[in-house]
């Protein structure tokens, strides 16, 4: 019978093999799960903790391997019937197959594995993390992609060519390849009528579908935005101006859905989807929503970012207030502030609070929230997070009691992080999507600053994805 040491030389010759009953341990960071044969780590696709598989390894590196589950021997007690028909081909809810109880526990683990691997500094225990209400229909924004290319399992679906008009999401890693979806349980189900409407209306009118590798056609995608107040939202991307197919697609989906409050339009002729940079025009509308938060309002435009989950939104603010710990005579600095939308959460309890953002038209959009809300006490400036912040921006607008901190996935750049540490707040508030790079800021921080409390927030169930809330305090 072979030792383990041959069976591990075997292991590693071999670029594609079976590994028979691999006890799945645990979820992985990346939505994947994770099981370990011979000390080596195994990625596997479409599983939950518990499961014990055959696993077809079809990736070996040289410390870890990436596999699929052929075989079942067991099926974990944590395992749940997925509810979307496209689950295991779309990329975007990976753990719909999991428990929502253990998906929570595992986003707070995936916490715990960031800052302690990554960020070695002394720790307090990780809260609980706390839990979305609403499982499904959570999301107010979808955006879907037209495509002359549309993925099929059987290649007897395919026209002679080869392609077949769709609407859809990417396939996850094919930029080039569109899996049609029916229904997505994401958002409200009037979302789901609207985009099926329009591709049938594509299809029957024979509307021109964008294809994405010639970087040509007419349809580009479309972007359903709501909110809690029952406003909806439809943003067109069309790579031309064919004003003879564009204004009837509209008028007649205008037609049909009178839930629609607003309709814009994009024309983009470069070679990325990115819209941020050009002009919305307005079809149908006052080309805007109003969202509700306590007893705010904020105002957003076809392009204006907003958090995804309004409601978890809610949760996560309060955490960052609460953290804060305002008496009404602090001084604010909000980075990363976005359309204003904590600063403006912050103000009533603040003596003032300063917002500093990159998007010029995110900070046009904060003014405007403050106007709306007959806030005074804020003011916000535009421009590079390292370049704004600097000695002359402190001189100018005095040096914050408190700071809060959001920044994008890759987290903040090392002349922020050493900004806020030299400024000497008494608390820094940081909220993170991305607890592994907020872990490498945390460690520099680590100098003037000690972590006091760690508040996980789930704002996207379903998915691997968590927020995450860390309160540091002046040592």
């Amino acid at each position: 019978m072979p030792s383990q040491k041959t069976k591990q030389k075997d292991m590693a010759k071999n670029k594609q093999f079976t590994i028979n009953n691999l006890t799945i341990d645990s979820a992985g960071n990346d939505g994947r799960c994770v099981g370990r044969a011979n000390d080596m780590v195994v990625f596997v696709d479409h599983v939950v903790p518990g499961d014990v598989v055959d696993a077809f390894v079809y990736r070996k590196k040289r410390r870890f391997a990436e596999a699929r589950a052929i075989h079942f021997h067991k099926y974990s007690e944590f395992r749940v019937e997925a509810r979307c028909q496209h689950f295991g081909l779309c990329g975007g809810c990976k753990w719909q197959n999991l428990d929502y109880a253990k998906q929570v526990e595992f986003k707070r683990n995936h916490v715990v594995d960031c800052l302690t691997r990554l960020c070695k500094i002394e720790l307090p225990e990780v809260l609980p993390c706390i839990g979305s209400d609403h499982q499904f229909y959570y999301r107010n924004k979808m955006e879907y992609t037209f495509s002359t290319r549309r993925w099929v399992m059987n290649p007897e679906d395919k026209t002679e060519n080869g392609e077949v008009d769709t609407l859809g999401f990417h396939m996850p890693g094919r930029y080039d390849k569109i899996l049609q979806i029916e229904n997505c349980h994401l958002q409200a189900p009037l979302h789901n009528e609207i985009r099926n409407y329009i591709y049938e209306y594509a299809i029957q009118h024979g509307l021109e579908f964008y294809d994405l590798r010639k970087q040509e056609g007419l349809l580009r995608s479309i972007i359903i935005r709501n909110t809690t107040q029952g406003e909806w939202m439809l943003i067109f991307t069309f790579h031309r101006m064919e004003e003879n197919v564009i204004f009837p697609l509209m008028k007649d989906v205008e037609a049909k859905f009178p839930q629609l409050t607003t309709i814009d339009y994009v024309i983009n002729q470069k070679l990325n989807n990115v819209i941020s940079d050009l002009d919305a025009v307005n079809f149908k509308g006052p080309g805007y929503m109003v969202e509700h938060m306590d007893n705010l309002q904020f105002r957003i435009n076809p392009k204006a970012f907003y958090q995804t989950n309004p409601a978890q939104a809610k949760v996560l603010y309060s955490v960052a207030r609460d953290f804060a710990q305002l008496t009404g005579n602090e001084l604010v600095y909000d980075l990363y502030t976005g359309t204003g939308t904590i600063a403006l959460f912050l103000a009533n309890m603040a003596k003032k609070v300063i917002g500093v953002e990159y998007v010029k038209e995110a900070i046009d959009d904060a003014k405007i929230n403050s106007e709306i809300n007959k806030i005074y006490n804020t003011e916000f400036f535009a421009g590079d997070m390292k370049d704004v912040l600097n000695d002359e921006f402190i001189a100018s607008h005095g040096k914050p009691d408190v700071v809060i901190t959001d920044p994008p996935r890759t987290g903040m750049h090392p002349d922020v992080v050493k900004m806020i540490v030299g400024l000497g707040a008494k608390r820094v508030v940081y909220v993170s999507c991305n607890p592994a790079t907020q872990a490498r800021d945390l460690s520099i921080m680590d100098e003037k600053y000690k972590v006091v409390k760690i508040q996980p927030v789930d704002m996207f169930p379903q998915t691997n994805h968590v927020e995450n809330v860390v309160l540091l305090e002046l040592k």
